[in-house]
């Protein structure tokens, strides 16, 4: 008998091969010492294959930067919709013109190493999260396979080290306020003296500061919660000389009216110019709680100032007050000098 193609013997048994869906060359026992049932086997595994490739549905190709628009589009509802945004336009013009199904792991782990020479891996992380949250609604949408969407998950998130403290003295803040642009100057000041965040300044508005009370009102913050920041003298004087009208939404907005969008140069331009290296504008928060930690501000008070959710992130400041463990030892000490002879008197006379 002549042999049959895809069929082969080991021993006395009949063995199968044939290409499965990916591709890939699959061998496997037929169980059987009859050649005719070798050849139905074979042929059984065969039109599973082309019966199950029909029900697939092939992605039509589409580009990233196509897709991200319906995707942005479904995001827009979402508190997180202006950093999805903002990081999406990035990837855009990274990833535009790919089609969706040409991404793999390696072009992704190249991405991550490319952002890691300017971005903490904190940041990286974050573009990381939107590619494969992204990818998952493109799977969902019929607009990418499920092979590439196993591509991208297999790209591990990187470790984070967010012990990082880093502080100007009252030297460098004054430095670094001289050397700034005018219109980057109000928004280190209130930077420096509020502990905002830059997403929280640039979006700040006139309705949210009240110079009478002396209070700026956050209203849609990081956790969710609202919080009131007390307005300072440098603070308010500032605010005052900002030149606002009635169809002046935002506080700090361009010569066209127009809130500015980041400070992605001319924060960087004006570190330079007063020497200062290392340092990013998350830190002027850093400075901020740090300044208040050295001059004796309680952790409860800056915890509320920041806006953090739990003591973990503000008790980073601790250990820039190290007199306060003294503090609390003398008053202890001053408390039980002044009450132990009337204590003592009264347990006697019990």
């Amino acid at each position: 008998m002549s042999r049959v193609r895809g069929i082969f013997k080991r021993g006395t048994v009949y063995w199968i091969q044939y290409a499965g869906p990916d591709g890939r060359i699959v061998r496997e026992s037929a169980k059987t010492k009859s050649i005719r049932e070798a050849e139905y086997f074979l042929a059984c595994r065969k039109k599973d294959i082309i019966e199950d490739q029909a029900r697939i549905i092939i992605p039509k190709r589409i580009l990233f930067k196509d897709f991200a628009v319906q995707y942005l589009r479904w995001a827009e509802r979402q508190k997180s919709y202006k950093d999805k945004r903002n990081r999406m336009n990035q990837l855009i013009t990274v990833f535009g013109n790919l089609p969706l199904n040409m991404f793999t792991s390696h072009l992704i782990e190249q991405y991550q190493s490319e952002r890691l020479e300017t971005n903490r891996p904190a940041t990286v992380n974050r573009f990381l999260s939107l590619l494969k949250h992204s990818f998952t609604k493109a799977v969902e949408w019929d607009m990418a396979s499920e092979e590439t969407l196993k591509k991208i998950g297999k790209v591990k998130l990187l470790h984070e080290d967010n012990r990082r403290l880093r502080f100007l003295s009252k030297t460098e803040c004054q430095t670094l306020i001289e050397t700034c642009t005018p219109h980057l100057k109000p928004i280190v000041i209130v930077a420096l003296n509020t502990g905002m965040r830059l997403g929280e300044i640039l979006g700040l508005r006139w309705e949210q500061v009240d110079l009478r009370h002396g209070f700026i009102l956050l209203d849609k913050t990081k956790n969710g919660e609202r919080r009131e920041i007390p307005i300072n003298s440098v603070l308010r004087a500032t605010l005052e000389a900002i030149p606002h009208g009635p169809e002046s939404e935002y506080v700090f907005v361009d010569r066209n009216g127009r809130p500015y969008k980041s400070v992605n140069t001319s924060f960087p331009t004006a570190c330079k110019r007063a020497g200062i290296t290392d340092f990013r504008f998350h830190d002027l928060r850093h400075t901020f709680a740090s300044h208040l930690r050295m001059a004796g501000v309680d952790i409860v008070t800056i915890k509320e100032l920041l806006g953090h959710k739990t003591l973990t992130m503000t008790l980073r400041y601790a250990h820039l007050f190290p007199g306060h463990r003294a503090e609390a030892v003398s008053v202890l000490e001053e408390r039980l000098s002044g009450t132990d002879d009337k204590n003592m008197d009264v347990l006697h006379k019990n």
